[in-house]
């Protein structure tokens, strides 16, 4: 299985673009997607290649949604027992490495 997270573009050359993913900045090749893409668009990134465009709202919920899964892997390193319930079943199976720093995805 794999996790692509929406990728705003940043500015492209050719087929290839600069991403950014909650500040950090990728390139990615396009040479996969059907249609042409421009700054400000979303893509979903996996292994270096735009794979989709998705519209700024799915995007948007989409990071959202991330940045509340980030916040309950910090809780649940610390309290677990507060950790909210949309996410109990996922860190009761054990699911998500966070690497050292629950900040940042590993990898």
């Amino acid at each position: 299985m794999c996790l692509a997270i929406p990728s705003r573009v940043v500015s492209t050359d050719g087929i290839t673009a600069v991403v950014d993913v909650c500040g950090a900045r990728r390139e990615a090749s396009l040479m996969l997607l059907p249609e042409q893409v421009a700054p400000g668009d979303f893509v979903l990134v996996h292994a270096g290649f735009a794979m989709q465009t998705v519209d700024r709202e799915t995007a948007e919920e989409s990071l959202q949604f991330f940045g509340r899964l980030i916040d309950a892997a910090r809780v649940a390193g610390e309290s677990p027992d507060e950790v909210p319930e949309e996410f109990r079943e996922i860190f009761a199976r054990g699911t998500i490495a966070w690497g050292d720093d629950p900040a940042k995805p590993a990898g």
